[in-house]
């Protein structure tokens, strides 16, 4: 029996996301919380010719205490989009109250579930998270993902091209470091099977992998962001979680952990100096087994933005330790 919880149910994400779950063999039981609309997105779903029953909480009546008893995989796209006016440290100061809030919950009814946050920002929430389970007492680093797979499906999509598969993703692009902007590192060096990019592209590929949610944004005429891509993206994550939970071999994605709770991560966080940083992972029963280094043998060109990844990652995680640590005034 698997128990799948959405925290942030009925957002531009979490509706989709719900779906992609719903439709998924792989699991028996779906809760659905948000603030909102829930029982209607639940009811909706409901409807649907799939193994997974479900159900949809509000807070009221302890909402997310029965949302998450008995939870294996917790998935948090829960958030609000920035809106006019409304400056970036405003947004992180919502969304990282929001994500300290709902992982307070985590950590005191279902402490043993698999924890994968999509809230942005990723760099910062994960952290918020991670200190959140420390001050609870329960906090295993094995078991907490930032999920970054967007970044890989965009690097897939993106060099299909090239690599030739009828279906990208047939094509290893590793995407390491965080999941904004110039922390997100294509490694086309390590692609598998290999495959060459032409000189005159790369840049232009490496910014479209880094900022390609401005082409949604864009596109929305600045009436949403990158939601259903999104929710695929996090899907393929939980459903590789939820796999090798079962026992299944072999199953390598790149996701966002603390390093030092993870077998292998040590030696990232000293080539680093960070404590957090997407990188492969080999996923296996207790979550994130493994830790794959693949930082030997990058290009110079990668080396740049590695440290430039770096420099900005480092901003990140000590904002979202801050928040927990020294709160700001409501």
């Amino acid at each position: 029996m698997v128990k799948a919880v959405v925290l942030g149910a009925s957002g531009g994400i979490g509706q989709p996301l719900s779906l992609l779950l719903k439709a998924s063999p792989l699991i028996d039981e779906l809760a659905l919380y948000d603030v909102v609309n829930t029982p209607g997105v639940a009811a909706d779903l409901s409807h649907i010719s799939s193994v997974a029953k479900i159900t949809g909480y509000l807070p009221k009546d302890d909402g997310l205490k029965n949302a998450l008893t008995g939870a294996d995989i917790v998935v948090i796209p829960a958030g609000i989009p920035r809106k006019p006016g409304m400056t970036r440290d405003d947004l992180f100061k919502i969304n990282a109250g929001i994500v300290r809030d709902l992982v307070k919950g985590i950590a005191e009814h279902s402490p043993k579930a698999f924890i994968l946050v999509i809230s942005n920002p990723v760099n910062s929430t994960v952290p918020i998270a991670a200190e959140i389970l420390k001050a609870a007492g329960v906090f295993d680093p094995k078991r907490l993902f930032g999920v970054t797979t967007l970044d890989v499906v965009r690097a897939e999509t993106f060099t299909q091209e090239f690599s030739g598969h009828k279906d990208p993703s047939k094509a290893t692009v590793p995407v390491i470091g965080g999941h904004s902007g110039g922390t997100i590192v294509p490694l086309f060096s390590k692609v598998s099977p290999s495959f060459e990019i032409p000189a005159d592209r790369y840049e232009k590929l490496v910014h479209r992998v880094q900022f390609g949610g401005d082409e949604v944004v864009q596109a929305k005429d600045g009436a949403g962001s990158a939601t259903l891509s999104m929710a695929f993206a996090g899907f393929r994550f939980a459903e590789a979680v939820i796999k090798a939970s079962k026992g299944e071999k072999s199953i390598v994605e790149p996701t966002f952990v603390y390093l030092p709770g993870v077998a292998g991560g040590e030696a990232i966080a000293k080539a680093t100096g960070l404590d957090f940083f997407s990188t492969p992972v080999e996923l296996g029963v207790s979550g994130a087994e493994k830790a794959v280094n693949i930082l030997d043998g990058i290009t110079e060109r990668e080396q740049e933005l590695l440290k430039a990844c770096i420099a900005d990652l480092k901003g990140n995680i000590e904002k979202g330790v801050e928040f927990v640590k020294n709160p700001p005034p409501k």
